[in-house]
């Protein structure tokens, strides 16, 4: 099994940008940080459904509730990411075992 490597929320949001606005190539990105085009896409989404709480605070500073709605929603995201990586590696295992 592989590491899986964690991003802060900086990081992510700068990987984001190198592609964004520098025009860096998506499949260079995900060789240099180690990432799938697929969980790009997902901070990609993630990133857009909620840049507009950028701008609803004129002192640029989340709510209390905002701050933990987005901190469950990040462990949740983990979590769904990580019962996915697992349930692949359940399957290749299977199948590398003959049982699939």
């Amino acid at each position: 099994m592989g590491t899986r490597k964690s991003f802060s929320s900086q990081q992510k949001v700068g990987i984001l940008k190198k592609h964004l606005v520098e025009g860096v190539a998506l499949s260079d990105l995900c060789d240099q940080y180690g990432i799938h085009p697929t969980m790009f896409y997902r901070w990609q989404k993630a990133f857009f459904e909620k840049g507009h709480l950028t701008f609803e605070n004129s002192d640029g500073k989340s709510s209390k509730a905002e701050r933990k709605i987005t901190k469950l929603e990040q462990k949740l995201v983990k979590k769904n990411e990580v019962l996915s990586e697992l349930m692949e590696e359940h399957v290749a295992l299977k199948k590398s075992l003959g049982e699939m």
